[in-house]
C-alpha cells in the first residue's frame, strides 16, 4: 500500500517520505480500514519533530504518522463480526504507541476504535472527531451535565475550542469564548454568547462583567500556563478548570492561594489515554451532536497524501481555523 512514514526526527520536508509497504492483516479483534480521509494533528507534528519530554528517537523503525482518520471497513479479524465489513467509520489513536497510523492507504488497529459514522456524516467530519473532538467533547461535557452553566472556551477559533463552542452552546450553556481579533465572528456564529480578544489588558474584567459578576463555572482551557494567573480571576468558586495544552509555558507556577481558596479543581485531559468510561461517554456526545447537525468541524486546509510535509507545516500555524486534512483517495 502507498503512504508516509519517516525514520528519524526533523523537519517535515527533511524526514517525511511516500514508501510502499505491506498492507496490513487484521489481527483477532481488529478491523482493516481502507482510509478515504487523514487527520493531521499539531501532536503528530510534535511527533515527529521529536519534541514529546523524554523522546529521543523513535520508537519504531518506522513510523508512518496521524491518528485520526475515517474510511470504510474492508475485512475483518477473528472475533469480530463479519457485518462490520462496509461499516464507513472514524478512528481514534491510530498512531498512539503504534508504528502504523492513518497517512496510508489502509489501517488494521482494534475494533473499537473504529467507530461507525452516522448515516450522511462524511468522512472530513469523521476525521476531524478523534483528537480535537474527543478533546472538545471530554472537556466539555467531563463533569456532566452543562445546561445552564457559564463555560470559558479559550481558542475559540482553534480546532478543539471552535468544537467545545458549538458543543457546549449546544447543550445549554452559556458560552463565553476568547480569540484573536479576526476570528471573533466565526466563534460568536458557532454559539459563543461573548467572545473577546485574549490578548486585551482588561480580559478578565470583562469576562466577569459578562458573567454578571458570578464567573466560570468551567473552563476549557488550551494554554493554562499562558493564563494560570487569569483564571482564579474569573471563576466561580468550586469552579474546574479542563485544560489540555499548556504549549507555551510547560512548566508554569500556580498562584495556589488564589486556586484555594476559590477552591477550584484542575483537569487536565489528555485524550490518549483517557478512561474507557468516559471516551465512551465522549463518542456518545460526538455521535449525538453531529447526527443532530450541531457539531460540524472547520475545515482549514486539505492536501494530497504526497504533501504530507506541507500538511505538517500548515498544522503549526498560528492563527489556524479548523483542521488539517489528508486525501488518501
Amino acid at each position: 500500500m502507498h503512504a508516509i512514514s519517516y525514520s528519524r526526527f526533523g523537519p517535515p520536508h527533511e524526514v517525511l517520505a511516500p514508501c510502499e509497504i505491506p498492507t496490513p492483516n487484521p489481527g483477532p479483534g481488529e478491523v482493516l480500514v481502507r482510509l478515504h480521509v487523514s487527520g493531521v494533528n499539531p501532536s503528530d507534528a510534535k511527533a515527529r519533530a521529536g519534541a514529546r519530554p523524554g523522546v529521543t528517537k523513535p520508537a519504531y523503525a518506522r513510523i508512518v504518522p496521524h491518528s485520526d482518520g475515517a474510511g470504510v471497513i474492508e475485512a475483518v479479524g477473528d472475533g469480530v463480526p463479519a457485518a462490520r465489513i462496509g461499516t464507513r467509520v472514524w478512528i481514534w489513536n491510530g498512531q498512539w504507541q503504534r508504528a502504523l497510523g492513518t497517512a496510508a492507504q489502509y489501517i488494521a488497529l482494534p475494533s473499537a476504535q473504529a467507530v461507525a459514522l452516522p448515516e450522511g456524516v462524511d468522512f472530513d467530519i469523521g476525521a476531524c472527531l478523534g483528537i480535537p473532538g474527543l478533546t472538545a467533547a471530554h472537556t466539555v461535557f467531563g463533569g456532566g451535565d452543562v445546561a445552564g452553566q457559564r463555560l470559558l472556551v479559550s481558542g475559540g477559533a482553534g480546532a478543539v475550542g471552535h468544537n467545545a463552542v458549538q458543543l457546549a452552546s449546544a447543550a445549554g450553556a452559556e458560552v463565553i469564548a476568547t480569540c484573536s481579533a479576526p476570528a471573533m465572528e466565526r466563534v460568536r456564529a458557532a454559539g459563543a454568547a461573548q467572545v473577546f480578544d485574549y490578548s486585551d489588558p482588561e480580559l478578565a474584567e470583562k469576562i466577569l462583567d459578562a458573567t454578571g459578576g458570578q464567573g466560570i463555572d468551567r473552563a476549557v482551557e488550551v494554554e493554562f500556563g499562558a493564563n494560570v494567573a487569569l483564571l482564579p480571576e474569573v471563576m466561580a468558586p468550586n469552579g474546574t478548570i479542563a485544560t489540555y495544552g499548556s504549549f507555551k509555558d510547560m512548566t508554569p507556577q500556580i498562584p495556589f492561594g488564589p486556586y484555594l481558596f476559590k477552591a477550584l479543581k484542575i483537569d487536565i485531559a489528555l485524550i490518549y489515554i483517557l478512561p474507557e468510561a468516559e471516551r465512551q461517554a465522549a463518542i456518545a456526545q460526538l455521535t449525538k451532536a453531529i447526527e443532530a447537525g450541531t457539531l460540524r468541524p472547520a475545515i482549514h486546509a486539505r492536501f494530497a497524501l504526497e504533501d504530507c510535509a506541507t500538511a505538517h507545516d500548515t498544522v503549526m500555524q498560528p492563527g489556524r481555523a479548523g483542521a488539517v486534512l489528508l486525501d488518501i483517495d
